[in-house]
């Protein structure tokens, strides 16, 4: 029979649902015990989720069985009631509210919207920053037409390059054009923690991050690094896409960060010649999921073909044609983003 530290490392094969990092990682194995008739281990995750339960127990038992020759059983703790500041202080000094961009998989126009969002907050009136933590994909320097590198003070901090009045961060800035990015998690964490720790952001109402697609090691290190005000979620409409909608909202449920609302993407096409309304990925899935999981629906972005064009030139939409109708929309929507973090930073202040 094998030892418990020899079962340990076999259980470094199972990987928490929704992550990349595994299970003993993650810290979830309390204990495992070897008995003559069975092996027992027990997990405390920090949810109370039944589905997650599930997968959990389903991925302990296919992991360890090859390695024992009893039955493997698995049990839960509770897990302790997480107690959130009233009013959490976000950990980059100077920065007001926090917000990250998010999407459950790729191709749902997150980056597209999360830098029309950070120019919208911006001509509605706030100080806006934005961090590109998209490592692989890192695709908002060529949106804002950045070719400059970021500058360091006298202290060896970063200083954000400034487009279209937002200070802007990206890894993109920092390595050569067309390079390939190929790095491990302990490398996305460190630069990361830089972008969080080393970069003088300045005095800002919003820093808007985008993150990486899916859930994985980038948005659980931000979620540990920096106190987060809320999480956007982008959505296409089509059914598919709604199962990336929930993981999202799980992925933000388990960091223990709020929901600010959903945004459905390329909702609908209007032909520029006809004026003709074609919904080709279905219309309204967004505003039902964010129904479904009782979280504000932000708003609804059609797919146009100026939005493409400009964010190739280097000049997104909300700021080479501020009267589109898109335009409008981004607007509107960062108004909704606004209200929904000035009513949480009220409620906040109550607690207190």
């Amino acid at each position: 029979m094998p030892t418990p530290q020899e079962l340990l490392e076999v259980l470094k094969r199972v990987k928490y649902p929704g992550f990349s990092r595994d299970i003993v990682d993650f810290g979830i194995v309390k204990d495992i015990e070897i008995g003559g008739v069975n092996v027992t281990v027990h997990l405390a995750p920090s949810t109370d989720s039944q589905s997650v339960f599930a997968q959990l127990r389903q991925g302990v038992v296919e992991a360890l069985s090859p390695f024992v020759k009893v039955p493997v059983e698995v049990t839960f703790e509770k897990p302790a009631p997480v107690q959130m500041p009233a009013a959490p202080k976000p950990e980059i000094p100077g920065i007001r509210h926090i917000v990250a961009v998010a999407s459950g998989k790729g191709g749902v126009g997150k980056s597209t919207v999360a830098v029309n969002l950070a120019l919208a907050l911006s001509a509605n009136g706030q100080r806006v920053g934005l961090m590109d933590a998209d490592i692989y994909g890192p695709s908002v320097p060529l949106m804002l037409g950045i070719t400059e590198k970021p500058t360091t003070t006298e202290e060896k901090r970063m200083v954000p390059v400034t487009k279209h009045n937002l200070k802007v961060m990206s890894v993109g800035m920092l390595v050569p054009d067309g390079q390939a990015i190929i790095w491990r998690g302990p490398m996305i964490d460190k630069l990361l923690t830089e972008f969080v720790r080393n970069v003088d952001w300045g005095d800002l109402d919003v820093l808007v991050i985008d993150l990486p697609p899916g859930t994985g090691d980038a948005q659980l290190t931000l979620t540990q690094k920096a106190a987060l005000s809320g999480g956007v979620i982008v959505t296409t409409p089509q059914d598919v896409a709604l199962l990336d909608v929930r993981r999202g909202v799980k992925m933000f449920e388990d960091v223990h960060v709020p929901v600010i609302g959903v945004i459905e993407n390329m909702s609908y096409h209007v032909c520029s010649h006809c004026g003709h309304r074609a919904e080709i990925f279905s219309h309204g899935g967004g505003a039902k999921m964010a129904q479904q999981f009782k979280v504000p629906f932000l708003g609804e972005i059609p797919l146009v073909r100026e939005i493409r064009v400009d964010g190739d030139q280097g000049a997104p939409i909300v700021v080479a044609n501020p009267q589109h109708p898109q335009s409008k929309a981004f607007r509107e929507i960062a108004k909704h983003v606004t209200q929904r973090l000035e009513e949480r930073a009220r409620r906040q202040l109550v607690v207190h």
